[in-house]
């Protein structure tokens, strides 16, 4: 078996401006393009993170790998699924976890597991001890009949994570996983992905946040204005600088020679 699992080549994606958006971007150009060219892969049992400042394409990207949006060229094969011909198969194969998730607060998180369990067709053997450790592990068994409207932050970060990933899936991929977390909930997201990763399951990260990356990963891609500026482990990324100091030469290179 290959270790590779997830291989992305040549994604490319863009957006129409509206007048209004053109206005607030400083721009009279009617296309914006969000992702040009973005190829990397990554493996088995490894955490692979997406550095960037905001706008540089992050998310945009792990939409279309998380088969949200199409690309307009290029496409990424995950367990050897293809993003553009397969996106069910790649459903199958991921578990994905965002900010924008929104989770009606009406709901209880016991609902809400047990309705993404129906849609993944998670088996009730399965799913009942799966939930009972999941809840135990993030301390949402005690909220498990409480509506999401009377949630922590905190807590509805935990049970957005526990939701996505019902399926026990190979692939796990988190936009900003520790985005508007209090530390202590940060370090339960953050000690759980080491764990995912101790399980042999592949994590994609993205983050703007240097500390997470040097914390968490084992490869980096370093994406300025939708490209991959440099991608490789963190001693090859960093060249004996700091991760910070590596990006920010990278940041003024590239956007330098793109004035």
């Amino acid at each position: 078996m290959s270790d590779l699992i997830l291989d992305v080549q040549g994604l490319r994606k863009t957006f129409r401006l509206s007048a209004k958006q053109q206005k607030i971007e400083k721009t009279k150009q009617k296309v914006k393009v969000a992702v040009d060219g973005l190829s990397f892969t990554a493996r088995r049992g490894e955490i692979f993170g997406l550095l960037g400042p905001n706008g540089a394409g992050k998310t945009t990207t792990l939409r279309m790998l998380a088969t949200l949006i199409k690309p307009d060229a290029g496409d990424a094969l995950v367990d050897g699924a293809s993003i553009v011909s397969q996106p069910e198969r790649v459903r199958s194969r991921i578990g994905f976890l965002t900010s924008e998730l929104k989770l009606e607060d009406f709901f209880t998180p016991n609902y809400l597991y047990d309705f993404f369990s129906d849609l993944h067709q998670v088996p009730d053997e399965v799913r009942k001890p799966r939930k009972q450790a999941l809840f135990s592990r993030f301390g949402i068994d005690q909220f498990a009949e409480v509506k999401v409207a009377d949630l922590s932050t905190g807590m509805k970060q935990k049970v957005s994570l526990v939701i996505s990933i019902v399926h026990d899936p190979d692939i796990i991929i988190f936009d900003e996983p520790t985005n508007g977390l209090d530390v202590i909930t940060a370090k339960v997201v953050t000690d759980f992905l080491q764990e995912l990763r101790g399980q042999g399951k592949t994590v994609l990260v993205s983050t703007h946040i240097f500390s997470l990356v040097e914390k968490l990963c084992d490869r980096v891609g370093v994406i300025i204005d939708g490209s991959m500026a440099l991608c490789g482990t963190l001693d090859e990324v960093c060249q004996g600088k700091s991760l910070e100091d590596r990006f920010f030469a990278l940041y003024v290179e590239r956007m330098g020679k793109d004035a």
